[in-house]
């Protein structure tokens, strides 16, 4: 009997050091025989978001421990590894650093392939973690650090149809409930408070609505936020405000969403998935959006589980598994990229002056 494919996913790109044991089923999706993550959570959150020297440490602390737990749960035994795969970007770069030396060191003791692995490549293939979901699609990725439309015309090959011109998402929730006082993350405590709320109560702008064709920004939102600040008053104030932030956000979304999906139509006409990955894609608010959205336009939508849309290493994993079965193996000179694009092709667009 041939032995089935078995990969390690090592990801420290941001504030999660994460480590993933992955064996290959042949035809059938891959099995997750561990997925293991130490958060760093009370570590950054007096400060309201992540200090990259302290997330650097903490990884050097974990990382070696979260690797000997994940062996230890699949049962997998080092020599029994078939590849190595890590973060090599985008995201901190000293961050990055750690999983991606790790990962080399343990490649080379191993005598097995080493694969670099983008981040976001890692979150646009983590459905098929739980789905046989064949390309070409459309991808909406919705994070902390990254919001982008992009066609997953194949492994590797990627065409970004819309991006954020300022900040992402996620990055927008995370200020917003900086702003008012909420703590951090912002995402999940926005969501909730807005559930008590009145959604109508605040007019809040919608930068480039109308414009930019599928491009987003999300900072002239937040400085509506930092202008109403003074006004908030109560606990009800708050309760409102987060809910008409988060109205504001699904209007914009539903209808750069439908843009993005007439772009996709236009390079693959009888092709109608929908894709969508990241942390912020745990918000039900915007999966019931997104799924009333994919229903008007007759849409297959596909979400990972909840616990594979935030940062982790099962999706590194799924990547390396993709890239061992091309054979697609990197030098082990391979360097962090912080800045790591999937579509090479595409024009930064971020900063003041940017034209769309």
């Amino acid at each position: 009997m041939k032995k089935k494919t078995i990969i390690i996913g090592i990801e420290t790109s941001c504030d999660e050091t994460a480590v993933s044991i992955l064996r290959d089923n042949g035809k059938n999706r891959p099995k997750i025989l561990s997925n293991v993550v130490s958060s760093q959570f009370e570590v950054h959150k007096k400060f309201g978001g992540v200090v990259p020297d302290l997330a650097a440490r903490a990884h050097l602390d974990k990382i070696d421990i979260m690797t000997k737990k994940a062996l230890k749960i699949s049962k997998v035994k080092l020599k029994d590894i078939d590849a190595v795969a890590a973060t090599a970007g985008p995201g901190l770069i000293v961050c990055l650093s750690v999983g991606l030396n790790f990962a080399k060191a343990l490649s080379l003791s191993l005598k097995k392939p080493f694969i670099a692995i983008n981040h976001l490549e890692g979150h646009a293939l983590s459905p098929k973690l739980n789905f046989n979901i064949k390309y070409p699609y459309l991808l909406f990725l919705i994070s902390g650090g990254h919001t982008q439309y992009l066609t997953v015309k194949k492994l590797g090959d990627y065409k970004r149809l819309g991006t954020t011109i300022d900040d992402a998402l996620g990055e927008a929730f995370d200020k917003t409930a900086k702003l008012l006082n909420l703590g951090y993350p912002g995402g999940p405590i926005i969501e909730e408070l807005a559930k008590k709320g009145n959604e109508n109560k605040f007019i809040l702008p919608r930068p480039i609505l109308n414009r930019g064709g599928s491009n987003l920004s999300f900072a002239g939102l937040k400085t509506a936020i930092l202008r109403l600040r003074e006004f908030i008053k109560t606990e009800k104030d708050k309760n409102d405000l987060a809910a008409s932030f988060q109205k504001t956000v699904l209007d914009i979304l539903y209808k750069k969403t439908k843009k993005a999906i007439e772009q996709h139509l236009e390079l693959y006409p009888k092709n109608r998935t929908l894709v969508v990955a990241g942390g912020v894609a745990a918000n039900n608010q915007i999966r019931n959006t997104l799924k009333k959205l994919c229903k008007e336009e007759n849409f297959n939508l596909y979400f990972p589980d909840l616990k594979l849309c935030t940062d982790n290493a099962a999706m590194i994993a799924i990547a390396g598994l993709e890239r061992f079965k091309k054979r697609k193996f990197d030098e082990h000179s391979f360097k962090a990229n912080p800045r790591w694009q999937l579509d090479n092709k595409a024009k930064f667009l971020k900063g003041a002056g940017v034209k769309i």
